[in-house]
């Protein structure tokens, strides 16, 4: 049986400057406890590459709220006014990707693969130092992989060996992530004992995962 950590040790892990992949869709699927930690710790300079930064005081919105971000790649930051904000100050770097290119950049990075090709951004100011691939008369855009130095990942339940579920659509960007981070750290609603997780419900096996939060009492 392999031991959970406090949160606020999962923050000591996360070294300012670090790049850090985090699940969850405005909120939902992202892991609380990790990111209430590392506001808490004053973690600074970090890159987040998530789908969005929620909205203030939610989720990463949090970590923009602190100032623990140096930059964000995200899909969107409409619901978040103080994201924009910093944005147009200059005091946070936004790199907007589609969603479904981000996706495959991150999927790509897990599975050791060159890169993406897709046709979204071509003939746009998107393509602009991309390389170009012309495949039976047609243009694709070649997005390169993405990595991380930590994916930080929230599941409904997880085991003493680390196997994760997700519920509905708080799986959003977490099993892909799992593959991506070269240092994983999850967290989950519930731990239960080895065995209780079926084999067919383990979305992220636990052979993935370097680091599981305790539940608080």
């Amino acid at each position: 049986m392999r031991q959970v950590i406090k949160a606020t040790a999962a923050a000591e892990m996360i070294n300012d400057g670090a790049t850090v992949l985090i699940g969850g869709f405005m909120g939902v699927g992202s892991p609380m406890r990790i990111i209430d930690a590392l506001v808490a710790r004053g973690a600074r300079d970090l890159t987040v590459i998530a789908n969005d930064t929620a909205m203030p005081g939610v989720g990463i919105g949090k970590l923009v709220d602190a100032g623990c971000l140096k930059a964000v790649v995200a899909s969107h930051i409409g619901l978040n006014p103080v994201t924009q904000r910093k944005m147009v100050a200059g005091e946070l770097e936004v790199t907007l990707v589609p969603q479904g290119t981000l996706i495959e950049q991150i999927r790509a990075g897990g599975a050791g693969l060159g890169g993406v090709l897709t046709r979204t951004g071509v003939g746009t100011l998107v393509e602009q130092d991309k390389q170009i691939v012309e495949i039976r008369g047609e243009k694709f855009l070649l997005e390169l992989p993405i990595r991380a130095d930590f994916a930080l990942l929230h599941a409904r339940e997880a085991d003493y060996d680390y196997n994760l579920t997700y519920r509905l659509t708080a799986a959003n960007f977490n099993p892909v992530m799992a593959f991506a981070g070269g240092t994983v750290i999850a967290e989950a609603e519930e731990i239960v004992p080895v065995g209780v997780i079926p084999p067919d419900a383990i979305r992220t096996p636990g052979v993935l995962v370097n680091h599981l939060v305790e539940r608080p009492h």
